[in-house]
């Protein structure tokens, strides 16, 4: 299943007394979400008892077991999550793993759904409320799925292991593995939040936007997933989003040496204890490495040049170039180097 990382369309848009949601679409086919206020207590017992279960093998460095309990189609790809395993395991192993509450999700039909939202929990006038959360998925397959989280609190971070569980048969089999730390170079959501508040008010609006998209990472336990907090941040960071930066698949020109490169995304990106920017940029070819590499350094000093204000908030720039077929070739440049 793919995953977005947008704001649901559908929350913030509700009027009207506190109501529990179904949404179904127009189709003959229907999405519902209960919380586990609202499932069958033995259905809640035994998710939660699942994904305690999973999170220790993971604790294990236990790949092998997890892939015999996924469902078919991840067990024959299994090599992102087994390589999410070994990065995660030595943290999980010393951690405590506490389960939140989970979600039960249905999306019935018989042909998988381009795209779907559940809406879970209970919503008010103003959209989510403390204890509901959206999720949002492309080409899901029909199915009884669950989305289980636990907190692993340990000595030097909190990390969340974020499972989609799908039911085949009696059984509730892996169908994703989502792994995320709760800080960035030692920081968490609310420093990068307190950061990008003090970028806004220096006018210095695309560092801002750029923190602000950080610390939605950091506060989310996985991209498809949104909540109350989320969405606030997500409003927050709307206040402050320039128009010339990519985004929501939007690309935007840059002229560098003479000629004009197409950004695909620009983000932050943690490389050892710095944190840089990363830019995508689209390339016709990259075969030629030496030739991609001083379109690369070149690319790099125009967007500094362009935008001085990235040396306040970022370490070094890494340039990308990525070919129609998605490879890609790319060059770090540390700030103090960009002339």
């Amino acid at each position: 299943m793919n995953r977005v990382s947008r704001k649901p369309r559908n929350c913030g848009c509700w009027h009207g007394l506190l109501i529990v949601l179904i949404w179904i679409t127009a189709s003959a086919s229907a999405q519902t979400c209960h919380s586990a206020a609202d499932m069958d207590a033995q259905v809640r017992t035994a998710l939660e008892t699942t994904a305690k279960r999973y999170f220790d093998m993971a604790a294990r460095g236990d790949s092998a077991g997890l892939r015999q309990n996924a469902i078919p189609s991840l067990a024959g790809n299994f090599g992102g999550i087994e390589a999410a395993i070994k990065d995660n395991q030595p943290a999980f192993a010393g951690a405590q793993g506490n389960v939140r509450p989970p979600f039960l999700l249905t999306a019935d039909g018989t042909q998988p759904l381009a795209h779907v939202e559940f809406l879970c929990g209970v919503f008010g006038s103003n959209g989510q409320t403390k204890d509901s959360a959206v999720f949002v998925f492309n080409g899901l397959p029909p199915g009884k799925y669950a989305v289980a989280i636990v907190d692993a609190k340990g000595a030097q971070d909190t990390r969340t292991l974020a499972m989609i569980l799908q039911q085949l048969g009696a059984d509730w089999k892996l169908a994703g593995f989502y792994a995320r730390s709760s800080q960035v170079n030692g920081h968490d959501a609310a420093w990068f939040v307190q950061k990008a508040r003090e970028f806004k008010s220096k006018g210095q609006n695309r560092n801002a936007s750029l923190y602000f998209r950080e610390a939605i990472m950091l506060t989310s336990p996985a991209d498809f997933m949104s909540t109350l907090a989320t969405d606030k941040l997500f409003d927050e960071a709307q206040s402050a989003q320039p128009p010339d930066l990519p985004v929501d698949g939007k690309t935007v020109d840059l002229n560098a040496g003479g000629a004009t490169h197409k950004l695909i995304a620009i983000f932050p990106l943690s490389v050892g204890g710095d944190l840089d920017l990363l830019v995508r940029y689209q390339a016709s070819d990259i075969s030629n490495t030496t030739q991609t590499f001083q379109t690369n350094i070149s690319l790099i000093k125009a967007l500094v040049a362009k935008y001085p204000e990235f040396r306040d908030a970022f370490a070094g720039v890494v340039a990308r170039a990525v070919d129609p077929s998605g490879q890609d070739f790319g060059t770090m440049l540390p700030m103090k180097d960009i002339k």
